[in-house]
Formats: C-alpha cells, structure tokens, sequence
C-alpha cells in the first residue's frame, strides 16, 4: 500500500519543494477567475504541507487524502494551528465531503494515481463539492516524463533513512510504477519495509474530456507556474471552473 512506511520520512525526502511557490501560483489562477475564496480543498494533501501554507495565507481549509499514515503526519504539523483544517480520509473516487468549498487544489501529481477509467468519476465527486464559480487547479506529469522514468535508479539517503526506489514504465497501460525499499535506522539496526506506488499517464485531450463529462469548463492548460500556454512540460498545470447547475451541455471555456 502506498505512503504506509514512506509517510514518515516524506517531508524529509522532498524537503526541496517549494509549497509557497505552489501557493502563490494557485493565488495567481484564483485571480484569473475573478475568484477570492475563503475555502479550499487540498486534495491528496499527503503530509499536509500545502494545508498549512494555504491555511497560513487566512484560507479556511479541509484536507483529504486515502493514507491514513499521511493523514498522521498531517495532523502532527496542524495540531497547532487554529482554526484547525478538517482532516478526512477518504479515496478521491468516494470523496464525500460535509460541505462546499471556493476552490479544490491538488499539488505533486496526485492526478496521476487516478486511473484514466475513473478520472471523470473523480472530477464528478470533486465538481459536487465546490461552490457555483469555484475552481480546481492540480497538475500531472506527462506521459513522455513517466516513460523517461524507466528502468530508473534513484536513492535518497538521510541520517536515519535510506530509500532506494527504481522505476518501470509499462508502454501498453502508458503506467510508470515505483518499486520502492526504505531502510530506517533505529540505534545500530536498520528495518527495512517496501511500498510499490503505481502513476498513470493522462493527455491533455484526455484530461479535458474527462473534466468536462465531470462537469468543468473554462478549461485551461499551463507548461509551468509561469503560467505560459499550451501545456506541454514534464509537470503541466490544469484550472478548471464548475459549471452553474443544469449546464452541464455547456462547451468546454
């Protein structure tokens, strides 16, 4: 099962990742739409980072994720803020949530573990829980990035852990899977547990499509956080608004 043993060591692992940058760049698209929410969703919101830096910015936050070890972590680093963000563990397919929210973010290719059968399914779920002009905005690795990935070698090594991880793409499921081992060091022994996670790869047409069936328009494309047009680099960025109640016939924006 993925991000059980990892979940503890995953903020340490990608302590490069700059989640104000992602921040400011969702603020940018909240402009673009004439949005100013008040409430975001945080979608696979992992270990929380995203939750916290949104929620510093005055944003009333709910942060979902189906890991419940994440969802650990995520509670440890929002213990302290108040008011505190609403942590549910729920699958993307079967989110369910207690309200509606201004806007749904979903940050680090967590699109690209839905697979493409259920993406539209997915964006239906997540279209009944935002407010009539609210937005999603997430972003997935290409297809030609996840093929690059195969037959990779990579480790990460810090003081008490150590993750080996190699990668295999699957041409005829366009799937890149992850085969990871992660040793942790407890005094002198080292434990060793082991996680396979598994990305599929999504085109634009493909996203598009399964966006509109879901129940989005005003649907727009960006290669980076530069917000340049069309889509076309190793992590694309995807905004989409809901359409209004009884318009779901409307063309794509």
């Amino acid at each position: 099962m993925p991000y059980m043993a990892l979940a503890g060591y995953y903020d340490e692992l990608t302590d490069d990742v700059s989640y104000g940058s992602f921040a400011d760049f969702y603020e940018q698209l909240f402009s673009l739409y004439g949005l100013r929410p008040e409430s975001v969703i945080d979608l696979a919101c992992g270990t929380g980072s995203m939750t916290l830096e949104l929620a510093g910015r005055g944003y009333d936050m709910i942060a979902v994720d189906r890991s419940p070890e994440m969802l650990s972590q995520a509670a440890e680093k929002l213990g302290g803020f108040s008011p505190a963000p609403l942590l549910v563990c729920q699958p993307l397919e079967e989110l369910d949530l207690y309200g509606t929210s201004d806007a749904a973010v979903c940050t680090l290719d967590g699109m690209n573990y839905i697979t493409r059968d259920s993406l539209a399914a997915v964006f239906r779920r997540i279209r009944l829980f935002l407010n009539p002009g609210g937005i999603l905005v997430f972003d997935c690795l290409s297809e030609q990035a996840l093929r690059e990935m195969d037959g990779q070698i990579s480790l990460d090594e810090k003081d008490d852990v150590f993750c080996v991880w190699r990668s295999e793409y699957d041409g005829a499921e366009r799937s890149c899977s992850y085969y990871m081992d992660i040793f942790e060091r407890s005094g002198s022994v080292w434990r060793r547990d082991s996680e396979e996670h598994t990305e599929y790869a999504h085109s634009e047409d493909e996203l598009r499509a399964a966006l509109s069936a879901g129940g989005f328009s005003e649907i727009r494309f960006f290669a980076d956080r530069r917000m340049e047009e069309p889509g076309g680099g190793d992590r694309r960025f995807f905004c989409a608004a809901r359409k209004p109640i009884g318009t779901e016939h409307l063309e794509n924006g």
